[in-house]
């Protein structure tokens, strides 16, 4: 449950580890970090696969813009829980259990110790799992989500033959495995040449010193079972429509050069939920907060006056 700190990776000024529960038993990795005057609360939540110290950077950058932050790690990557004796399988039944994650942390972290009023910036999964639960929860002011998982992108793979894997895969039981093609251990400083993540070399060397020093943070790619989830997210997602209820404006940030989620699947939602504002950075890859300093200015710009903008 402790913090991995690196030289190049300093810890966001007054941060504290704070262990939560979920409903289900499953111990999670929390933090918050305090500011004395503090506007609000910026609730981070990762990807899939992510891990605290990820976000330290951007963390500190709401510091100093005012905000208190939290964070966690969702059960099954990062510090929390492990749900496989594989650790490396990126693995969840349903996105469901990832939301009771959130709901956690906001009822046993945020919500008493963090000052209102509170904002979420999530990325990818973690963005999934906060649309899908703003469609209930008023916990948030505003929102926003970078590359957000709208929509699932297969490759070369033909979406019926992928269809048809997840089904007998889960269906056998062995939704534990592996995709098949995917990289069973973490990506090192080594896969930086052509990764479809981000151009930002230095950053990208942080975030490898941290899986170095502390390599139990780590994971590889996801299982049958996670991928049969994520359909069925990006499935709900595609259901929203006119009569959809957002209960805090929110912000979508394309990502113009991604090749991790559909963006057309993202269009399309914010074309039909209303509520729902988008901006497209055109140059940017999958990891905006972990991208080139260009790319971060851009989505720091686009938060900034996202906040100020008129409320729902």
């Amino acid at each position: 449950m402790e913090l991995c700190l690196t030289p190049d990776n300093p810890l966001p000024a007054g941060a504290t580890v704070i262990p939560v529960t979920t409903a289900d038993g499953l111990r999670l990795r929390a933090m918050m970090a305090p500011r004395e005057g503090a506007r609000g609360t910026v609730v981070v939540i990762g990807g899939r696969g992510d891990y605290l110290e990820r976000y330290f950077e951007t963390m500190r950058d709401f510091m100093a813009s005012g905000f208190a932050v939290a964070a966690f790690d969702f059960r099954g990557q990062g510090g929390s829980q492990r749900l496989l004796s594989n650790p490396l399988r990126n693995h969840v039944r349903r996105f469901s259990d990832y939301e009771e994650d959130l709901r956690s942390v906001m009822s046993q972290v945020v919500l008493p110790h963090c000052p209102p009023p509170y904002y979420a910036v999530a990325h990818s999964t973690g963005g999934a799992v906060l649309i899908s639960a703003l469609a209930t929860h008023t916990w948030f002011r505003r929102a926003a989500v970078t590359a957000p998982l709208a929509g699932l992108l297969y490759g070369s793979w033909p979406r019926s033959i992928v269809s048809l894997l997840v089904f007998l895969a889960n269906s056998l039981g062995l939704g534990w495995m592996f995709l098949p093609g995917r990289a069973r251990k973490p990506m090192g400083r080594a896969d930086f040449p052509g990764n479809p993540l981000h151009g930002d070399a230095r950053r990208w060397n942080r975030d490898s010193a941290v899986l170095e020093a502390c390599p139990a943070l780590g994971t590889g790619a996801p299982t049958f079972a996670w991928l049969r989830a994520a359909r069925k997210a990006t499935a709900r997602l595609r259901a929203m429509g006119e009569t959809t209820l957002i209960r805090c404006p929110l912000l979508l940030v394309v990502s113009g050069q991604d090749q991790v989620v559909d963006n057309a699947a993202t269009y399309r939602l914010a074309r039909r939920v209303p509520g729902l504002s988008l901006v497209e950075i055109r140059e940017a890859r999958h990891e905006i907060l972990s991208g080139p300093d260009a790319i971060r200015a851009q989505f720091f710009a686009a938060f900034d006056a996202f906040l100020s903008g008129p409320e729902a």
